[in-house]
């Protein structure tokens, strides 16, 4: 298999920290030497979650916007090579997740001012006629007062702020760093202190083999409520629907060790009494007072992606479908109607095929066939193990 760094394409997931001090400068590896070093030396923290861009490795993005919970999404567009079948699936994902998107044009330095200004007018076509999605208002920047009014006001307008850069030349790179220096946080600290004093769900997107110690390592984000160390928590579904009891250990952030992480904040978790052969992606940590319960099925309303979809959708369709965290091959059981086509909507019973859920009503999904969306929705009612719906 070619290395990612062979073929430049991203295969997995990958994450990267930028710091910016009080006055505004950006702290990186170029004045630090450590992660820690730059933490300590910024006043804001900017997490990058590098997603895989080729359709080859959908599944993987998909997973990575879903379940990590981006603030924003920033939507890399190859100026030579303009827009693409992915660049169209990207931004459909983007606002499917209800996340705010702004593009940047990389590349300006390969390819003349004709190719620029060709690769301009698709995505400006792209943005105010949609494909299937909503449609927004392209907003370039091209000085700081252009920036200023992008970063205060896109995330409620449907405004997209659009930015060509070089990284050869350098070109317009510092208003892209002074443009994310200036981006406020989507959770204002107050609703970030309603949803820490909530109690805790801590989603698992990844398990750290360590053979040197009785702890197990889990990486993931907190929804709601705080941890601390020595905490308390009830880990699962297992494969039987039980919860089973676990303690938090050790938490780190940012490759720096922590006492406590709060609702909204990644981090990684080092797990006691509880062996990392029982765990998987997909599982939660949550408080006990919650009284989880695991589920096979759930119904959602759903619609069709109108660009991926050219058959409809029907009773015994099998899909994969992404929450948050959780991907899975499910099976439709039940609809409202008898078929769904692009444009329309249905209420849908879904049954997972191989194993429970921790499901909670709200939460938006995605369902794939292959490597190519074909709807979205969200939950609108969840079934424990034992109510589960009499149309099975």
């Amino acid at each position: 298999m070619e290395n990612w760094t062979m073929s430049g394409r991203t295969s997995s997931i990958t994450y990267e920290i930028l710091g910016f001090n009080d006055a505004g400068e950006s702290m990186n590896y170029k004045n630090c030497r450590t992660a820690n070093e730059i933490c300590d030396r910024s006043t804001k923290i900017i997490t990058f979650i590098d997603l895989a861009g080729h359709k080859k490795y959908m599944k993987t993005t998909v997973f990575g916007l879903a379940a990590l919970h981006p603030d924003f999404a920033m939507l890399c567009v190859d100026a030579p090579t303009g827009i693409v079948d992915t660049t169209r699936e990207h931004l459909s994902l983007a606002i499917t997740l209800g996340l705010p998107v702004f593009v940047i044009i990389n590349k300006i330095d390969a390819c003349s001012e004709v190719t620029i200004q060709q690769t301009i007018e698709c995505l400006t076509s792209l943005l105010k006629h949609g494909d299937g999605f909503v449609q927004f208002k392209p907003y370039f920047i091209q000085n700081e007062g252009d920036l200023i009014k992008a970063a205060d006001i896109f995330v409620e307008k449907n405004i997209c702020p659009i930015l060509p850069v070089s990284c050869v030349t350098g070109q317009n790179i510092d208003l892209l760093k002074k443009f994310l220096n200036i981006l406020p946080p989507r959770l204002s600290s107050s609703e970030q202190e309603i949803l820490s004093q909530l109690p805790v769900e801590y989603r698992i997107d990844h398990i750290y083999t360590n053979n040197t110690s009785n702890e197990v390592v889990v990486g993931g984000t907190l929804r709601s409520g705080t941890i601390h160390e020595g905490d308390s928590f009830l880990v699962g579904p297992m494969s039987d629907g039980r919860f089973v009891p676990t303690k938090v250990a050790t938490i780190e952030r940012y490759r720096v060790p922590r006492r406590i992480v709060r609702a909204g904040q990644a981090a990684s978790l080092s797990l006691l009494d509880i062996e990392s052969s029982r765990l998987r992606k997909g599982m939660v940590l949550v408080s006990p007072a919650v009284n989880p319960e695991a589920c096979y099925e759930f119904v959602a309303e759903i619609s069709l992606t109108m660009h991926h979809t050219n058959t409809p959708i029907h009773k015994g369709f099998e899909t994969t479908v992404q929450i948050e965290n959780i991907r899975q091959t499910a099976v439709i059981i039940d609809m409202n109607i008898d078929e769904l086509y692009a444009n329309e909507k249905a209420i849908v019973t879904f049954r997972f095929k191989t194993r429970c859920e921790y499901v909670l009503e709200d939460a938006r999904l995605i369902f794939r066939s292959g490597q190519q969306t074909k709807g979205n929705g969200r939950v609108i009612k969840v079934f424990s193990q034992n109510q589960q719906n009499t149309t099975t």
